[in-house]
């Protein structure tokens, strides 16, 4: 056999049997040993599995939060009005081309115009007012978008009021529905509503031009709903674009015995005339053309 080393034999059996113990123990520690590494590989795997997908916890967060958070600037173009320029105030929509405006805004432009201020779309023909509708929903995510603007406006609405010594108009509270038993019952009415704000109606009585007033077309339709904080101005306007007017024709409008101001509104003048102003429920206007002084 093969030459042993000289002090291979007289080891211990002691120490060779607590050798083994000792060399169990390794085994056992670099088995345990192996099993953390092999979670720690586990952990560091997952890290860049969530890290690589975005699903990490702290990635989530700030995912959410970058979503959450959007730049009024972006939004701006859709709750801005085209004619004032502002944020919308009581969101009107045309119902012809679903174009929004505020509502003062839109009333107001109708009084020169029946086309819409952007897509210049014939609204209506004669009434334009019959085809605006409020965008309550709109205006309720511009108040949330917009810090403080609904607050604002209400504050702005007390002060005028109160300046004028008006009362304050109190909102609207939606009345409870009844619940109804049983089938339910077919309300009939009317499917035309007019809306609140044209509280008044005219009757226009043309009664004469004078020579070299020029050429213009009859009125077609004398009578006329509109709002009464419609002025005599707007009156005018509305004769002159009707009746294709030229502009060296003054037209003088009268109530009664009285010379209408520009500056009167219709419910000023319903008001300080009174009953000898109106026939059928209809404020009677009565208009003339004459040749305006040099």
């Amino acid at each position: 056999g093969a030459p042993s080393c000289s002090g291979s034999r007289s080891l211990p059996f002691e120490f060779e049997r607590g050798r083994s113990e000792s060399s169990g123990d390794e085994d056992d520690e670099d088995e345990d040993d192996e099993e953390e590494e092999a979670e720690e590989e586990e952990e560091e795997m997952e890290g860049d599995t969530r890290a690589r997908f975005g699903t990490d916890d702290g990635e989530l967060d700030s995912d959410d939060e970058r979503e959450r958070m959007i730049n009024l600037a972006e939004l701006t173009p859709y709750i801005l009005c085209s004619i004032c320029k502002g944020y919308f105030i009581d969101a009107t929509t045309i119902t012809e081309c679903l174009h929004t405006f505020c509502k003062s805004c839109i009333v107001r432009h109708f009084y020169y115009s029946n086309r819409c201020p952007k897509c210049n779309i014939v609204v209506h023909q004669t009434q334009p007012l019959y085809n605006i509708r409020l965008d309550r929903q709109l205006q309720d995510i511009v108040y949330k978008l917009v810090v403080n603007l609904e607050e604002r406006e209400k504050k702005q609405m007390h002060d005028f009021y109160k300046e004028r010594g008006l009362e304050v108009p109190k909102p609207a509270v939606p009345q409870p529905v009844p619940p109804s038993r049983g089938r339910p019952r077919k309300v009939l009415g009317s499917v035309f509503r007019i809306p609140p704000e044209l509280d008044i109606s005219i009757l226009l009585e043309f009664i004469g031009a004078n020579e070299g007033t020029g050429n213009f077309k009859p009125l077609e339709k004398k009578f006329v709903r509109v709002s009464g904080e419609a002025t005599i101005g707007h009156v005018e306007k509305f004769l002159r674009r009707k009746m294709d007017l030229d502009p060296a024709c003054q037209v003088d409008i009268i109530c009664g015995d009285h010379l209408l101001e520009h500056y009167q509104t219709l419910r000023e003048i319903r008001q300080v005339i009174g009953e000898s102003a109106v026939q059928d429920g209809l404020l009677v206007l009565h208009y003339g053309l004459v040749v305006s002084p040099l």
